[in-house]
């Protein structure tokens, strides 16, 4: 059964990783290696090697956790929902088309945060289903993050929502640690993500990702449907995921809004009705296990 685990921990059949990882010591052996990670940036696949102590990488970001806001969210899967979700500051993408681009640009201002701190407004959210690390993107806060588990009572489950190009340092700190990886599975070629979200080598490090956390826990993937990407994007982002992550639920989504630089290339409008029936029809054609 797809998200076993997570519903095991849901009914209080089962701890929360990242409880058994800091009970055996393992978290405090992870929060030490981050930090030291941290004064040569490696946590995403840029790969910076900056000390952030000193000076800021890609990502543009200081060694100190941002916040941009957290709240109850309400929206996207159903058995996620409420989930208390921490909206990071910042991200190592630059996306052209980014709903959240305020945030992931910086062009709001942050709150800066403590361990405990954060620690202790998770737990007063312990009804939830789950705590849910987004951003912009979490993995530039991942020291800070796991250090943050090291005080938390409540046993939610945690949720680790990311655009998945984490390196594999970063996927080793998160291993034993996150119950539900929840992936953002954006591009079917390096072209289409180069132009329009500045990365490279994005599927190499992406399909990578997505089989570690396969291995490592259980796995929604998020696709969003973008205008003219059909073919080069939604098809082959599918056909993958069909042949490789047959365990994984796949949220086929359709709110694509141009947002930010989105009206300077080919998706400056909203898919068609015609457009998501096609993906969806090619999803079933696959045998994909989705939602939409």
């Amino acid at each position: 059964m797809a998200l076993e685990n997570y519903f095991s921990i849901l009914k209080k059949e089962k701890k929360p990783k990242f409880k058994i990882a800091r009970e055996k010591g393992i978290l405090d052996k992870k929060i030490k290696e981050a930090f030291r990670i941290l004064k040569r940036c490696r946590l995403c696949e840029r790969k910076c090697n900056v000390d952030r102590y000193k000076t800021l990488g890609f990502c543009q970001l200081p060694a100190k956790m941002l916040v941009s806001s957290y709240f109850v969210h309400l929206g996207e899967e159903p058995f996620f929902v409420p989930s208390f979700t921490i909206f990071f500051y910042g991200c190592n993408f630059g996306c052209v088309f980014c709903q959240n681009y305020t945030i992931s640009q910086r062009l709001e201002k942050a709150i800066e945060m403590k361990e405990r701190e954060l620690a202790k407004i998770i737990d007063k959210h312990s009804y939830c289903k789950n705590v849910n690390f987004v951003g912009g993107e979490p993995t530039p806060y991942l020291p800070f993050i796991l250090k943050t588990l090291k005080y938390i009572k409540a046993d939610l489950p945690i949720v680790w929502n990311s655009n998945f190009y984490m390196s594999e340092e970063a996927m080793n700190l998160l291993k034993d640690v996150v119950d539900v990886y929840l992936s953002d599975f954006k591009y079917g070629n390096d072209e289409c993500a180069k132009r329009l979200s500045n990365v490279d080598n994005y599927l190499e490090i992406v399909k990578r990702n997505h089989l570690i956390a396969l291995k490592n826990g259980e796995l929604v993937i998020r696709h969003l449907v973008m205008p003219n990407h059909i073919d080069c994007c939604s098809k082959p982002v599918l056909e993958w995921i069909a042949k490789n992550c047959k365990k994984a639920i796949v949220n086929i989504m359709d709110q694509y809004r141009p947002e930010f630089r989105a009206f300077e290339y080919e998706i400056s409008r909203r898919i068609t009705k015609e457009e998501f029936e096609e993906v969806i029809s090619y999803a079933k054609k696959l045998r994909v296990n989705f939602i939409c």
